[in-house]
């Protein structure tokens, strides 16, 4: 493997975050969690991180492997219990629960301490003052997207690209600098006056070339070049240029 394409994501909050993220987007109950539903859902984003080559840290795997051992056992078939021997069987499931309910409130109290941290930051002491040298305010970043719906987007571009089945006879290897495919996305973003499709800046089918243009967007939204609009679950990105309506 080509180590130049190797890339570790610090947005992740872990496996926890992940699930809560998919609970959320599909609307599901976290008291009753259909596991197998989830389980598959989790793998598609790991799937989808091996596939980008990203440093999947290992307790996204430890939980891959906690949920297929829950569905697993869900799967297995009720042993009646004899009545001198008649306790309370745990559901498989409620570890989980316990553990995503736990990580939901303090994820809540989090995102609560940081709104008043924000509002903190809007009060002044001191006497109003006029700043005439500022003639331009910063553009405020539109949407609440995620690594994850980032990822989630990426898996249609696999799918779409289906890396699975060979293309061309003759392997051909063609490295592009990072930089240079920033320059080259910047530059379809400019053109487009109402956005770009999010998958319209992955024309090429290689897989270093599609890596490569990936990191370049996340580069890109890091220094504020670049946003990505969502307007509902599941509806393909739209990216525009910083400032733009």
């Amino acid at each position: 493997m080509d180590q130049s394409y190797l890339v570790k994501i610090d947005n992740f909050e872990g496996p926890l975050d992940l699930l809560l993220h998919l609970i959320n987007q599909y609307e599901i109950d976290i008291y009753d969690i259909p596991v197998a539903e989830i389980t598959k859902q989790y793998m598609n984003y790991i799937h989808t991180m091996q596939q980008l080559e990203l440093n999947i840290a290992s307790e996204y795997l430890v939980m891959a492997a906690t949920l297929l051992a829950i569905k697993s056992q869900l799967l297995l078939p009720n042993q009646e219990l004899e009545a001198e021997d008649d306790e309370y069987q745990e559901d498989p499931r409620e570890e989980l629960m316990r553990r995503l309910i736990e990580y939901r409130r303090f994820k809540e109290a989090a995102d609560q301490l940081r709104d008043r941290e924000s509002e903190s930051n809007q009060i002044f002491t001191r006497p109003p003052k006029v700043f005439d040298e500022m003639t331009e305010r910063p553009p405020v970043v539109r949407g609440e997207l995620s690594i994850y719906d980032m990822i989630a987007a990426m898996s249609k571009v696999f799918e779409r690209k289906k890396w699975q089945q060979p293309m061309d006879t003759t392997i051909q290897r063609a490295e592009i600098p990072i930089s240079q495919r920033m320059e080259e996305v910047m530059d379809m973003v400019r053109k487009s006056a109402g956005g770009v499709r999010f998958t319209s800046l992955f024309p090429h089918p290689t897989r270093s070339h599609i890596v490569v243009t990936f990191i370049a967007i996340l580069e890109l939204m890091k220094v504020k070049e670049i946003y990505c609009v969502q307007e509902n679950h599941f509806d393909e990105l739209i990216v525009y240029q910083m400032g733009e309506v």
